[in-house]
């Protein structure tokens, strides 16, 4: 039987998380060989290999099917798979790294609390200044699908390579969509999330190829890891 790769956080607190939650679980990681090697394999369910990567590589090799498995946030997840590709699906939510990717603008903008209001500024924004308002971001396929669902248009999207929440201060962008955990980034940068603005509640999740459904290794996989959740 060809054994499962499962993709894990190479290093951080995602890594530190995810090692602990499996250890609970009956699910030891054992590198293979030393610390900076990047393979190794899970201890309490047979075949399963694991490979230590970035959660954004994780996310990725998962769409692309080079791996079976893989722990990475929600946000990751969506922001690389369109909504219609059944591939992969969440087997388990792990109840850790909680953050929300949300529209935040300055929060000079008395009037703007809504995506109804950013849509109205937006339109004003080009009468004036003849361009579109921008918006930075490293969602941009989130962003993109966000504000077409709440029907504003009059955006164009720049991709943040940096500190997001400092684009409106430093003048590359009118407003962000980034990721928050408390929010406390944002307001130190003068920005405020607007009310119905939150496109996604995330955590770390294990997601998994749909083609997996009815492997035992999976199957056991997801009950320890479940009953550990539920514990918390």
């Amino acid at each position: 039987m060809t054994a499962l790769v499962l993709g894990v956080p190479s290093k951080g607190r995602l890594m530190e998380a995810t090692e602990a939650l499996f250890g609970k679980g009956g699910f030891a990681f054992a590198r293979s060989g030393s610390d900076r090697l990047y393979r190794g394999h899970l201890g309490g369910v047979a075949g399963i290999d694991i490979a230590f990567l970035s959660a954004s590589e994780i996310a990725g090799q998962l769409k692309d099917g080079k791996i079976d498995l893989g722990v990475t946030g929600e946000d990751l997840l969506r922001e690389t798979l369109a909504p219609e590709d059944a591939r992969v699906d969440v087997l388990q939510r792990l109840g850790f790294g909680p953050a929300n990717v949300v529209v935040a603008v300055p929060q000079s903008w008395f009037d703007v609390a809504r995506m109804s209001d950013l849509d109205e500024v937006s339109e004003g924004f080009y009468e004036r200044h003849g361009r579109r308002l921008r918006i930075a971001t490293k969602y941009l396929n989130l962003t993109r699908r966000f504000f077409a669902s709440k029907g504003v248009t009059g955006y164009r999207i720049v991709e943040s390579l940096g500190a997001t929440e400092g684009a409106p201060a430093a003048g590359t962008a009118e407003a962000i969509v980034d990721i928050t955990t408390t929010g406390s980034t944002l307001a130190a940068n003068h920005l405020k999330i607007l009310d119905d603005g939150v496109i996604l509640r995330s955590e770390a999740v294990l997601a998994v190829q749909a083609r997996l459904a009815g492997d035992q290794r999976v199957a056991a996989l997801r009950a320890g890891l479940s009953r550990v959740v539920a514990a918390a």
